[in-house]
């Protein structure tokens, strides 16, 4: 049995190979769904709420499964794993276990294509320059600025946090479980003053890529400055940190801030949405 140093080596290499054919730069962050659709996968949102996500090959047709009801970040990091196993050739796999007793027992094929999933989301050279872009580092991130550079990779907080950990070596354990005695919950509570239920996405001015995802109900920090074009997204309030929207439906709407050169679209899927992911954000309509 390959050691866990090769196998996380073979994932690094494939990952970066596969950023290069695609041509993403390695200190930029990337869409997960796009990357599956130039690679001609097809990635589909089901209704299965105990698992994971699946990996269907068949007759030369590369299908994802991811669950519906996982959270988004979950859902992300979960297409890519999948994505793994159709590069290494696994053949059609079924990931229906929970995380945590996936891990309780050391499965190669399944630490292969978790240390994938992290390499490819999350190369060390874009998680160094998102914190430099910020004027942060890693050994001295508050929560929220850990948080907010998951935000843009996608991931989740104990996500980033692990990966950054035991895989690019840029913080100690030690770190880990400080950051750790935070949660995303207590973070909002920071932000806003109150405990909410709805999740958060924080999108600042440092924000590289073009698209924002999102579900309905989630709540968007944007910039102080910014403009919305659009109705999906309604306005909640200013605070010190920015201006809170949230997203009330499905659709496309665009963010900017006037007399600066920013701008993102925020694509809105319905909640727990079950379908083709190209088709995630489109506007809702009554089912025939």
């Amino acid at each position: 049995m390959e050691s866990r140093e090769i196998l996380a080596g073979q994932a690094l290499n494939k990952a970066l190979e596969i950023r290069r054919k695609l041509n993403i730069q390695a200190n930029f962050p990337l869409d997960i769904y796009s990357a599956c659709e130039q690679l001609d996968i097809t990635v589909q949102f089901v209704a299965i709420p105990s698992g994971e996500g699946m990996y269907w090959h068949e007759d030369g047709e590369a299908r994802i499964l991811v669950s519906a009801h996982r959270p988004l970040p979950r859902k992300v990091f979960t297409c890519g794993h999948e994505l793994g196993h159709h590069l290494f050739d696994h053949g059609s796999t079924i990931d229906e276990l929970e995380e945590s007793i996936r891990r309780s027992r050391f499965d190669p094929k399944e630490f292969l294509v978790d240390c994938f999933s992290g390499f490819f989301l999350m190369p060390k050279l874009a998680v160094q320059s998102a914190f430099s872009s910020r004027n942060w580092t890693p050994a001295t991130a508050t929560p929220l600025q850990v948080f907010t550079i998951a935000c843009s990779f996608g991931v989740g907080y104990s996500t980033l946090i692990d990966h950054m950990t035991y895989a690019l070596k840029l913080i100690t354990e030690t770190k880990a479980k400080e950051l750790k005695k935070s949660s995303p919950k207590n973070i909002r509570q920071g932000l806003f003053g109150e405990l909410s239920t709805n999740p958060l996405m924080v999108v600042d001015e440092q924000w590289l890529l073009k698209t924002v995802d999102v579900e309905v109900g989630y709540q968007i920090l944007l910039p102080k400055t910014v403009q919305i074009e659009g109705d999906i997204v309604s306005f909640q309030t200013d605070t010190k940190y920015g201006r809170l929207f949230q997203a009330d439906h499905s659709g496309l709407a665009r963010a900017y801030c006037p007399g600066m050169n920013w701008a993102v679209n925020i694509r809105v899927s319905r909640f727990e949405y079950v379908g083709l992911s190209a088709y995630r954000h489109f506007g809702e309509c009554d089912d025939e």
